[in-house]
């Protein structure tokens, strides 16, 4: 599994723009090793969805569709407040 995740994070880094990349990817090297194969499954979907749509999802402006909406994305928005908790 150790190159599905060195995959993972490369996509989860190299986004549409640099706010999701910064989440996605500090998410993806601190977090995703702790995942299960199911965690990788939803980290890969929301990596296939776009750009804007996972932003939104995210910060919570707006409700992902129930194929998004699981513990992963859960994971990540619990993830941003802690980022955005840390000192400047």
């Amino acid at each position: 599994m150790d190159d599905r995740l060195k995959k993972l994070r490369f996509r989860a880094w190299r986004r549409g723009f640099r706010e999701i990349g910064l989440i996605l990817g500090q998410f993806a090297d601190q977090r995703l090793h702790k995942l299960d194969q199911s965690g990788w499954e939803e980290f890969e979907r929301l990596l296939d969805a776009s750009d804007q749509d996972v932003y939104a999802w995210i910060t919570e402006q707006a409700f992902p569709p129930p194929a998004y909406d699981g513990p992963t994305l859960a994971a990540i928005r619990a993830f941003r407040h802690e980022l955005a908790a840390l000192p400047k």
